[in-house]
């Protein structure tokens, strides 16, 4: 039986003011998401193990910073009795000194899953260090994650002109109440004030006034001033600068990390006298991992991984492309863990491939100029299919899903062939056809490999023994003809997702469509139903 692919992909595409002391606690819950090294996607999906229990982890950091992150576990045999966790610092002082864990709560419709809450005080990069209780022993599993804030948002009018005139109340009432301390409340009932206890009453309550109005101003103005700090220390999306040079040569300057990427970093691991991009770590064999897309309709899709020349320059032979606009996403690793994603646009003409006399890619870069993407069943080449084992039920956001994908011959006999690619069983790009969403998603999930090494190894996480066996995990090398991805759409619309294998010695990439829909547009259809 052949396979019948489907070729129908769907393609669409502040500072705040101070108001007064009364709405800065609301202005505070008003900071806006917080960004992370995926773009537009800041929540952390890993599928590992602690010890022997296999552990499905969702992080969803905290919008600001401090700030509450909110943890899901899911035990995927259900062997496992009792979950605790515990924030501690990825790298330096603070990854050796753990708090007191919370223990998770047991959920009382699914008791697989486990959900708690824990602090997040201090930007930079952070681990969840998960201790599991089951009938195997106890055992550790550390999920790394990059905590930062995102750009402000300005408060709403309404809610603004509403705290104000709640403001004012409370202020006339604060006035009314000390002039009738000093005057009608040290009077007998009946009595009439004086004319002395009126002027002194009068003095009073100017007094009392002039101090409410001050502190009102002082507030107003503190609340200012600590709002456009929070503002400047906000994480900005870093813009890589490209350049296309002589003989199809992409030079690439990373963003001055003086102007935002140092601010992640806390004030022990900040090295003022030292450009912070000379300190990127490598993330499964390289520096940087550059993916190209064309737009809009995204048939041109590359994975590659440039050369660093020094510091924050690197050069990348392109490969053969056709004329147009394309999105650049350079992924890199600080040596604190902290994973980061730089973006790009840029017109190219056509760039001759190496049929043509063009430049030869290195061995791992691969990808496609002609991704007709299907919505379940992709051709690859030699006859043999990918299939995205889709779950039959509309797409929801914010809902970590296993993204299972399989390889087969024509007569649908799972490949045999499958090999690892950079030490795993595959990778895989989620992005939103507007672009505003990209995530580089590895069969252990969205966090950075490079990281989750660092979380096993920095401040004793491996003094256990059964807390090491997390490590070969994280490799995922393929046993079998499928390929398996956690990860959650942050944000409702079309998105198309890229996945790459390596099957005989040859990488491929499949390409398949998704569309995932807002919360009124679902709701409709079960009503419908």
């Amino acid at each position: 039986m052949k396979h019948k692919q489907n070729q129908k992909p769907n393609r669409k595409s502040v500072p705040i003011s101070g108001i007064s002391v009364f709405s800065g606690m609301l202005l505070f819950l008003l900071l806006c998401a917080t960004a992370s090294a995926h773009v537009g996607s800041p929540d952390f999906y890993y599928d590992g193990y602690a010890g022997p229990y296999h552990l499905l982890v969702t992080v969803r950091p905290p919008a600001v910073i401090p700030g509450i992150a909110e943890i899901q576990v899911r035990s995927v045999a259900g062997d496992v009795n009792g979950i605790d966790i515990l924030p501690m610092r990825l790298v330096g002082q603070g990854a050796k000194l753990a708090p007191t864990p919370d223990a998770a709560d047991r959920s009382s419709a699914d008791p697989q899953v486990f959900t708690g809450k824990l602090w997040i005080m201090s930007r930079g990069s952070w681990k969840v260090q998960i201790n599991a209780n089951g009938a195997k022993g106890k055992a550790e599993l550390a999920v790394p994650i990059a905590a930062v804030s995102g750009t402000s948002l300005r408060m709403q009018k309404s809610l603004g002109a509403l705290l104000a005139v709640l403001g004012l109340v409370l202020v006339v009432g604060l006035v009314g109440i000390v002039r009738a301390a000093n005057s009608d409340a040290v009077l007998a009932p009946g009595a009439k004030p004086s004319p002395s206890l009126r002027r002194r009453a009068l003095v009073i309550t100017s007094i009392a006034a002039v101090f409410i109005v001050g502190a009102l101003v002082f507030g107003d103005f503190w609340w200012t001033a600590d709002a456009s700090n929070t503002e400047k220390l906000s994480y900005k999306l870093p813009h890589v600068q490209l350049l296309l040079q002589q003989g199809n040569i992409l030079r690439l300057q990373l963003e001055n990390p003086n102007d935002v990427s140092w601010r992640q970093y806390p004030s022990e691991l900040r090295d003022p006298d030292q450009v912070r991009l000379d300190d990127l770590i490598p993330d499964h064999g390289h520096i940087m991992h550059l993916f190209l897309v064309g737009t809009p309709d995204m048939t041109s899709f590359w994975h590659l991984h440039p050369q660093e020349v020094s510091g924050a320059d690197f050069s990348q032979a392109l490969p053969g492309l056709p004329p147009g606009h394309y999105r650049v996403f350079a992924d890199i690793v600080h040596k604190t863990g902290f994973p980061e994603t730089q973006v790009g646009e840029m017109d190219l003409p056509a760039i001759a491939g190496i049929e043509n006399g063009g430049i030869p890619h290195t061995n791992d870069d691969a990808g496609s100029n002609h991704l007709v993407a299907a919505d379940k069943v992709f051709e690859l080449s030699d006859g043999y299919y990918m299939i995205w084992e889709r779950d039959p039920r509309p797409l929801k956001a914010n809902q970590a899903i296993w993204f299972r994908f399989r390889v087969e011959d024509s007569k649908g006999n799972p490949a045999t062939d499958m090999e690892s690619y950079m030490g795993m069983a595959g990778h895989a790009a989620f992005i939103r056809d507007d672009g505003q969403v990209f995530a580089h998603v590895h069969p252990a999930g969205s966090i950075s490999m490079a990281a989750a090494e660092l979380a096993q190894t920095n401040g004793g996480s491996s003094a256990n023994p059964s807390s090491t066996q997390a490590m070969p995990a994280m490799n995922h090398t393929p046993a079998s003809a499928e390929v398996t991805f956690p990860y959650g759409f942050p944000q409702p619309g079309d998105y198309h997702i890229f996945v790459q294998i390596k099957r005989a010695g040859k990488i491929e990439t499949g390409a398949f469509v998704a569309k995932v829909a807002e919360k009124k547009i679902l709701d409709a259809a079960v009503a419908a139903r």
